[in-house]
């Protein structure tokens, strides 16, 4: 199991995202220099501010700044402060990031759309820890983490004499790449019920969707990963809110085949199957029940020598109650199959014979529950 504070920021249960969530893990409590590789959209700032709350500067500032979207001629006063007089305009002292974040983390977003002439003015900081305001002669301690990002191949842009090569090395101390949503599609149906709680929360907006239009979005290649599906949830809970949204109710780039598949994805609480309001169905609550009878059943506990034989050996005679005997005994189920499997929620699933996301869900009433 991983950090609470990773598991609520960081949301996806797929393999690649339990890598990225162990490396995190790793790397957080040290003072190393780190940098989050990954397309836009993935969530590089969501790492950096795990990395942050995660680390022994946990209760010192942290700074984001986003090198790409400051102009070159403003950078340099943005980063390090600038003295009264510095230059036309600077009618006042101003400090800059780096002293802002003194004692905590420097996000240094999109650093690969950072000039040449900032780069060796970072490199001199991250050799040196000093730096000086514009148009002052002052050298102040730098003390700051540094954690940069870029959706760019800095190898590639090295090569090509637009990055330089003693600074990558400098930011490369422990690189984590964040997968596309493309090649973690397992996490779609989670990542949309994570998505349309908050939109609940802001907005006061909801939105349901059918298994066959999950599973049509599920294919889709997600260029925009992450902030593409953000904005697809949106736009549906204006279009349709509270209403389960189907296959033929998605906007056209997302309407996939899905003739061919043979099972359909498992909708997480917030999403709707077309057919879970027809008379007779069971609703999520249900399976959720049918599964935790058929696991305590199942329990080495509960069940006699011979499989066929599904009585409970010894009632106590006073003040049982089934219900809570029922979830403590699921409860260490679950935290025996975790620990069996390295703290991997897909393979506890497996083990379990459950679904992942029923998993995750009573994880999350479990910790309410007990703690």
């Amino acid at each position: 199991m991983f950090d609470p504070v990773l598991e609520e920021s960081f949301v996806g249960e797929s393999v690649v995202i339990q890598h990225v969530k162990k490396l995190i893990t790793q790397v957080a409590r040290s003072n190393a220099n780190v940098l989050i590789l990954g397309e836009s959209g993935t969530g590089k700032e969501v790492v950096a501010n795990c990395l942050h709350k995660l680390s022994k500067r946990a209760e010192m500032p942290y700074v984001p700044v986003n090198c790409g979207a400051i102009p070159k001629d403003l950078l340099e006063s943005e980063l390090f402060g600038h003295e009264k007089g510095a230059f036309t305009g600077a009618l006042t002292q101003r400090k800059g990031r780096f002293e802002l974040a003194q004692g905590g983390t420097l996000f240094l977003d999109e650093i690969g759309d950072m000039p040449l002439s900032m780069q060796v003015k970072i490199l001199r900081v991250l050799q040196e820890r000093i730096f000086e305001r514009v148009g002052g002669n002052k050298s102040i301690q730098a003390d700051v983490r540094i954690i940069a990002a870029t959706h760019r191949e800095l190898e590639d842009e090295v090569k090509d004499g637009r990055f330089r090569e003693d600074l990558y090395y400098r930011l490369n101390v422990f690189p984590i790449e964040i997968p596309p949503l493309r090649d973690r599609a397992d996490d779609i149906p989670l990542l949309f019920n994570v998505l349309n709680r908050n939109m609940q929360q802001d907005m006061d907006l909801s939105v349901q969707i059918t298994q066959e239009a999950m599973a049509s979005i599920m294919q889709h290649q997600w260029p925009g990963n992450v902030r593409e599906l953000s904005n697809l949830v949106e736009r549906l809970g204006i279009i349709f809110p509270d209403e389960p949204v189907s296959w033929d109710e998605l906007p056209e780039k997302y309407q996939y085949d899905i003739s061919h598949l043979s099972e359909l994805p498992e909708l997480n609480p917030g999403t709707k199957s077309a057919t879970d309001s027809e008379p007779g169905d069971l609703n999520q609550q249900q399976i959720e029940g049918s599964e935790l009878d058929r696991d305590i059943e199942n329990s080495p506990e509960t069940v006699s020598e011979n499989n066929s034989d599904r009585q409970v050996n010894t009632l106590p005679e006073h003040d049982f109650d089934l219900k809570e005997h029922m979830a403590n005994l699921e409860y260490s189920l679950i935290q025996q199959a975790l620990q069996a499997s390295d703290g991997v929620v897909a393979h506890a699933a497996k083990r379990l014979n459950m679904r992942r996301t029923t998993l995750v869900e009573k994880l999350r009433k479990y910790e309410q529950m007990f703690s």
